[in-house]
């Protein structure tokens, strides 16, 4: 049902806009959603692009798998990079033990949309993510600013769209929307899908900053007062290394994975985003910000 639900909100899109893309950093959600747009038109090839913001910041395994993904599917992949942005004067890094390029990405992500001319972006938010993502529509109508506006959100009723704009405005397109985190794993295990292996357990150099573990790397900003230890660990979330959590787990399968997750009740971006660590409110204003 969640599959079918999917396809057809993909099939809508593509036949209502015309530059659509979908953004695939490589991560599990942004996966799923590859393989619901294979089923949706095979035996065509997947009718639009793929689009990665790329902070500079991100982990090794992860840039690998999406650069193969993309080649095995023989599609065309945006990178928006977060770094020419920079080097443009279009943001200003953050300095200090604690930056991170994760915000920076919104004005890069609005940059490649207009310069594409993409009228429409597929997303893999799921509204068990936080509260905030639960107040979103999966037609997120966004202004010629690319900001969200609660206030403007159109009415959706069954499986009916609004799928109507103005030349600048864009609508960020969530297909799984309905789905947990449970869900999308119990996909990936039903459908055979590869994922990047940081998803499963293994030994890794990390340290404590607020009862997170952040990945031991060159780009990330560690104090003298955070030494590095090993251990065993693997990630629920993929993102910048600068923000992304992991945590301690044995799981080296996609059911045991199902297992430790069942029994959780830390959410998914609680639990492994140092960024999201804030109020209902403040997640609310980074979605008007425009990028989520």
């Amino acid at each position: 049902m969640l599959e079918a639900e999917a396809i057809h909100i993909m099939r809508e899109v593509a036949a209502e806009f015309e530059r659509p893309c979908l953004l695939f950093s490589g991560g599990k959600d942004s996966i799923v959603m590859v393989r619901v747009a294979e089923k949706a038109f095979w035996p065509a090839p997947i009718p639009f692009p793929l689009m990665h913001v790329d902070t500079g910041h991100n982990f090794p395994e992860v840039i690998e798998f999406r650069d193969r993904r993309v080649a095995e599917l023989g599609a065309r992949l945006v990178v928006a990079s977060v770094q020419e942005s920079i080097d443009a004067g279009r943001v200003v890094e953050e300095t200090g033990r604690r930056a991170s390029r994760n915000r920076l990405q919104t004005t890069t992500l609005l940059d490649a949309i207009e310069d594409n001319g993409f009228d429409a972006v597929f997303g893999g938010a799921r509204r068990d993510e936080e509260k905030a993502r639960a107040k979103e529509r999966v037609f997120s109508f966004r202004d010629d600013f690319g900001q969200w506006d609660p206030k403007n959100q159109r009415p959706e009723l069954w499986n009916l769209y609004n799928t109507k704009i103005r030349r600048g405005e864009h609508i960020r397109v969530f297909p799984l929307s309905n789905w947990t985190e449970l869900d999308v794993w119990h996909y990936i295990g039903r459908e055979g899908i590869e994922i990047p292996s940081i998803y499963f357990a293994h030994t890794r150099g990390v340290f404590e900053r607020d009862g997170m573990l952040l990945a031991d790397a060159e780009v990330v900003r560690r104090g003298e007062d955070e030494p590095v230890f090993e251990a065993v660990v693997r990630y629920r979330t993929v993102g910048d290394m600068t923000c992304t959590g992991a945590v301690a787990s044995t799981a080296v399968s996609v059911s045991e994975i199902i297992d430790e997750i069942a029994v959780t009740r830390i959410t998914e971006r609680g639990a492994t985003r140092a960024d999201d660590r804030a109020s209902e409110a403040a997640m609310e204003d980074r979605k008007k910000e425009g990028y989520f």
